[in-house]
């Protein structure tokens, strides 16, 4: 733990365990009320960012122990004690469960003699969900965000380890730490918007119409076989769901990762604290479930995270996770969906492509100038990218 320190009028110290915090507390910095409206897309609630994600994470040993991700949180208080600001961080023994890739950046840095792990890492762990990452309270004194970069840096520095990332901030946090001095970079994903649609059939209206056939057929497939699609929120949801939708995550996340991330306690912890903001889309057979989606439900957006199914069916994954999520948002007037990293599959239904944005600090100038001079190239090609996807979009010219 790193002792306090003064930068007045703030006090700045780190914990390694959330619940050391008080959750009313931390949520005033991380969802304030009212709204600090801080990115593009103006988000009021991120569920990612709670006290109660964040603490489930933990008491359910996703983080901490020999996962790879240490909590080291870093705080800002006032005079009076009253916190101010903080921000979600971890010392990382690894770069798995980050989707932002710095593999080729470590493995070049140990290639000249560097030791590139640990690393200090700012983020919502698993989830490749923008947001704030500087949370700072609405009622915060002038000053608060300052000190916060001020509190990451120096814990950077007294920990000696090798670098500071700050993984998908929100664009006002981005500009911020560029501002700071840290090196910025760009990346890509796929959000789903919705312009006003009263229905799945006033969206499908806006796309040409061979990409307008073409889902309409992939719908029609997913569920040929006789499937049911249930939405299950709130109090509904039981340990019988989180029973069959963690079946679901080992099968996809043993084959496509190697060890899933997230434990079954977690999903009981999640369900208990943030039920209604849990969305499980199931798809069932003869009333039992055979395939599921997790999302979470902002204010402003439903965010897709993990899906996974014990039967292959056609264009079911399309289903559960794009359209039944489209569904979802235009039912409750979200006006977007986040459906996670990469999936330039998503494109074709309905999807756009937006930039994603990371911030970074080096130790070692050597891989501080080398990795400025990759992110740069990188931004360039990111920009290129997203035109030529804007460009590729299924909707119809003019719309």
């Amino acid at each position: 733990m790193m002792p306090p320190m003064t930068s007045s009028p703030f006090r700045i110290s780190q914990i390694d365990r959330i619940g050391a915090v008080p959750a009313a507390a931390w949520d005033a910095c991380a969802n304030p009320a009212p709204a600090v409206f801080s990115g593009a897309g103006g988000e009021r609630f991120n569920p990612f960012l709670t006290h109660a994600f964040l603490d489930a994470l933990e008491t359910s040993k996703c983080v901490g122990g020999r996962t790879g991700w240490l909590p080291a949180h870093v705080l800002v208080e006032t005079a009076e004690g009253k916190l101010a600001a903080c921000a979600p961080a971890y010392f990382k023994t690894h770069s798995m469960g980050e989707y932002v890739f710095d593999h080729a950046l470590a493995e070049a840095f140990e290639r000249v003699g560097g030791r590139y792990y640990p690393k200090l890492q700012v983020a919502a762990p698993f989830s490749p969900v923008p947001g704030r990452r500087l949370l700072v309270a609405s009622d915060a004194p002038a000053g608060a965000r300052e000190a916060l970069v001020l509190g990451l840096r120096s814990l950077r520095e007294k920990s000696g380890v090798s670098s500071l990332h700050v993984t998908f901030p929100d664009e006002a946090d981005w500009n911020f730490l560029g501002e700071c001095g840290l090196s910025l970079r760009k990346g890509q994903q796929f959000h789903f918007f919705n312009r006003g649609y009263k229905t799945f059939e006033d969206f499908l209206e806006t796309l040409a119409s061979r990409k307008r056939k073409a889902i309409r057929k992939e719908r029609a497939e997913a569920l040929a076989s006789g499937l049911k699609i249930e939405w299950i929120t709130g109090a509904d949801l039981t340990e019988a769901h989180w029973d069959a939708f963690f079946a679901f995550y080992m099968d996809t996340g043993a084959r496509k990762w190697g060890r899933p991330y997230l434990t079954r306690e977690f999903f009981s912890k999640l369900g208990a604290a943030l039920a209604d903001r849990v969305l499980l889309v199931l798809a069932m057979r003869d009333g039992r479930p055979i395939a599921g989606a997790l999302n979470l439900i902002g204010d402003d957006a439903l965010y897709g995270r993990n899906w996974g199914a014990l039967e292959h069916h056609p264009c079911l994954h399309f289903e559960l996770c794009y359209y039944q999520a489209i569904d979802f948002a235009i039912a409750r007037g979200l006006s977007r969906v986040e459906a996670g990293a990469q999936g330039e599959h998503k494109l074709s239904r309905g999807y756009e492509a937006v930039p994603t944005f990371s911030a970074h600090e080096f130790a070692d100038p050597r891989l501080a100038a080398a990795a400025a001079d990759f992110f740069a190239r990188e931004a360039r090609a990111v920009d290129s990218m997203i035109e030529d996807y804007a460009d590729a979009a299924p909707f119809k010219k003019g719309s």
